[in-house]
């Protein structure tokens, strides 16, 4: 894992797995937002096992599925949502991280 500061409440890395979550939560992220389309490709796991692993090592999962370069304004809108409602540090995960970044700077904009 290769985790970038964004904000001090918001961090992203690339995709991770399942194996992954017990050392997320050691790291101190309670929330974890997946901003990747589930079979996106082809050995990347689902949402939902990674929801699930979150669960277990009691971290909170967020899907806001976004298409690279095509974010919504309802998905900023949610993405805004999670960040008002959680305290941080937030870990999001796409590929590679930079779809999280830019979806987080659309948030700061009006």
């Amino acid at each position: 894992m290769s985790i970038r500061t964004i904000d001090p409440n918001f961090h992203v890395t690339g995709q991770i797995t399942p194996a992954q979550m017990p050392e997320v939560a050691k790291l101190g992220y309670k929330t974890i937002i997946c901003m990747r389309p589930d079979k996106e490709s082809f050995n990347q796991p689902a949402f939902a096992e990674m929801e699930a692993a979150a669960k277990a090592a009691g971290v909170e999962a967020y899907y806001i599925p976004v298409v690279p370069g095509s974010i919504t304004p309802a998905q900023v809108s949610e993405l805004k949502k999670v960040f008002r409602e959680k305290s941080g540090p937030v870990l999001g995960y796409c590929a590679s991280g930079n779809r999280c970044a830019g979806a987080f700077e659309m948030t700061k904009r009006g």
